[in-house]
């Protein structure tokens, strides 16, 4: 079976030297709970985009408090709380989740879905030449830069550079890459340094391709909120709504002991604020909206009075 990028951080924990045992035989059941939600997520039927939405999201939902919860929080050995940043087994959660909702959702609005939509897919980022007049290089030595995004809409984009007017194949080169239309950064906290990479990261995109919409989730809220209007942002979507548990009481969560101490309000403050259906509607209908885009019609401008 071909996992996502969330399966395969699975799997890559339970083949690490460094895995205890007793937490391999946790992933082990973890992984067919895995299997069983993307069979899920990719079947469910629906009679409206809003109706699949809500029980999209609701899969999501117990299964990040299964990972949260069962598999992490719940475990006897340290190791997996611990290594959360290293083994990336829950922030992988949303990249899987996000293409497969989406392309769901685009498919139960317009019946069709031509597009590439992935996570980790390397998409068009800049061109240079690596020439000289003393090594002019094949095709004027063209190459491509990608960046890796959490979540992109892409197409596929092919491209030639040849110094001959018949690009001769001996003195053409042919390239592929991918062209970013919808791109989002996906974050389990948002603090402010990571909210001025992703500014960066939004403006490199739309110098690129000029058309590009950039998006940030975020799970949890842990800065105090900067406005978007003097980055290239689209909007910030807090997709759970809350703020992140303080540091003073995560810190009594490295232990087994604390952990299970605090068990009842983590699982609380988890139940208390899933993801939002409201937000990830927010999301579709902007992504929808960019597909409905249709050109301006001078009659229908005159008509409405702006444009």
């Amino acid at each position: 079976m071909t996992r996502g990028t969330h399966g395969d951080k699975i799997v890559a924990a339970i083949t690490s030297d460094k895995t205890p045992t007793n937490d391999k035989s946790r992933l082990l059941t973890a992984l067919n709970v895995y299997d069983n939600w993307v069979t899920q997520l990719k079947t469910i039927d629906a009679t409206t985009t809003d109706e699949l939405i809500e029980k999209m999201v609701a899969l999501l939902n117990d299964y990040k408090l299964y990972i949260d919860v069962d598999l992490i929080f719940d475990s006897p050995e340290d190791f997996l709380y611990r290594q959360k940043g290293q083994l990336k087994l829950d922030n992988t959660v949303m990249e899987e989740f996000l293409p497969i909702f989406v392309r769901r959702c685009i498919e139960k609005e317009t019946g069709t879905c031509n597009l590439t939509i992935s996570s980790q897919t390397p998409t068009f980022s800049s061109i240079y030449f690596a020439s000289s007049l003393s090594s002019p290089e094949k095709g004027g030595g063209i190459c491509i830069k990608t960046k890796d995004q959490d979540f992109s809409m892409s197409r596929t984009l092919y491209l030639k550079s040849s110094y001959s007017p018949d690009f001769i194949e001996s003195e053409t080169v042919q390239l592929t890459t991918h062209l970013g239309y919808v791109l989002a950064e996906l974050k389990t906290n948002l603090d402010k340094t990571m909210f001025q990479e992703a500014s960066a990261t939004a403006h490199d995109i739309k110098q690129a391709v000029t058309g590009a919409k950039y998006y940030l989730l975020c799970d949890w809220l842990d800065m105090t909120p900067i406005s978007t209007t003097t980055t290239d942002i689209d909007e910030i979507l807090l997709v759970r709504k809350a703020k992140r548990i303080s540091s003073n009481i995560r810190k009594t969560y490295s232990t087994y002991s604390g952990r299970q101490r605090a068990r009842a309000s983590y699982i609380a403050y988890l139940q208390e604020h899933p993801y939002s259906v409201d937000v990830f509607k927010r999301f579709i209908d902007h992504i929808i909206s960019q597909m409905h885009n249709e050109a301006l019609i001078e009659d229908s401008v005159l008509n409405i009075g702006y444009f």
